[in-house]
């Protein structure tokens, strides 16, 4: 017999691996892994892009709010929000004020609101958006401008943003934890397929040691056949997980981009999907590689 040189890829096996029950155990098993891995994979891609476009639209910037009043004496609604600019402008660390027109505010509103926010009826406050340097004193610059353009409220972007920042990061944690416990879960599974052939075979493995078959020769047939059924399970799964993404996308693509960030993957994110049922596949093989050896060492 030859012992050396044998191909983790071969086809022919001196151990009837084939015929076992556990194979087909192994890659509907390992196709339900990848397939829950991926999406938890692709929802933490979306969310750290999600939490990315968040920081660069919003970081150190403010958002002033001048409502309509309806008391009497009360300046126009014009004339608060020119006041407003003008505290803006005078306050230290403000770097540009822009009042948004009517139209403006219209369209930021349609997604909630639909063609109503249009109506020239609907009182509607005017918004200023305010970039900055980061150095202002939001909370006198809120007293100030309630003070001189009263109904006017500042929304300060990092307050909110912050609490965005640690929500995005918990979904990123929670992911992250999935995916740990997907991979301890497809580890028992090898394991269990690996010992479970063992017994089943252990008569050939004796067979195969007394005609000169070394530990590692036997390991690499388990790894072969390990690799062969994880192989067609992760792709199985990562075809699932791309199936189901794509009918996400597809249901998404018709609501409104204000109520839901955009769910299509890049190129780059689908390549690190991609990568999923290769980790899987490594892992199997390194697992049955250390169960079998250390299985063959207890047998006399």
């Amino acid at each position: 017999m030859k012992t050396n040189g044998a191909s983790l890829f071969r086809r022919r096996f001196d151990l009837p691996l084939a015929r076992d029950a556990t194979g087909r155990f192994l890659t509907w098993i390992t196709a339900l892994m990848v397939y829950l891995a991926a999406l938890a994979l692709a929802g933490t891609l979306l969310v750290s892009d999600m939490a990315g476009r968040w920081d660069r639209g919003l970081a150190g910037g403010l958002t002033v709010q001048v409502a309509p009043l309806a008391e009497a004496g009360a300046a126009s609604l014009e004339e608060r929000v020119e006041t407003a600019v003008k505290v803006l402008s005078a306050t230290p660390g403000v770097t540009a004020a822009t009042t948004l027109t009517p139209e403006d505010t219209a369209r930021l509103l349609e997604p909630w609101l639909g063609p109503a926010a249009a109506d020239p009826l609907l009182p509607m406050p005017r918004l200023i958006d305010v970039v900055t340097d980061g150095t202002v004193d939001t909370r006198a610059l809120d007293e100030r401008l309630g003070a001189e353009a009263p109904g006017s409220t500042l929304d300060d972007h990092a307050v909110w943003l912050s609490d965005l920042r640690a929500f995005a990061s918990a979904l990123q944690i929670a992911a992250l934890g999935i995916v740990l416990l997907i991979g301890g879960a497809a580890v028992v599974a090898v394991v269990f397929a690996v010992r479970s052939g063992l017994a089943i075979h252990r008569h050939v493995v004796e067979l195969l040691h007394l005609m000169g078959a070394t530990d590692r020769y036997v390991a690499r047939q388990f790894e072969a056949h390990v690799m062969n059924l994880t192989l067609k399970g992760g792709l199985l799964g990562l075809g699932l997980a791309a199936a189901t993404l794509a009918g996400i996308h597809h249901a998404s693509a018709g609501l409104r981009a204000g109520l839901l960030p955009d769910t299509a993957l890049a190129p780059w994110q689908w390549l690190t999907l991609a990568a999923v049922p290769a980790a899987a596949c490594l892992l199997a093989v390194v697992t049955a590689r250390w169960t079998v050896l250390r299985t063959l060492v207890t047998l006399p």
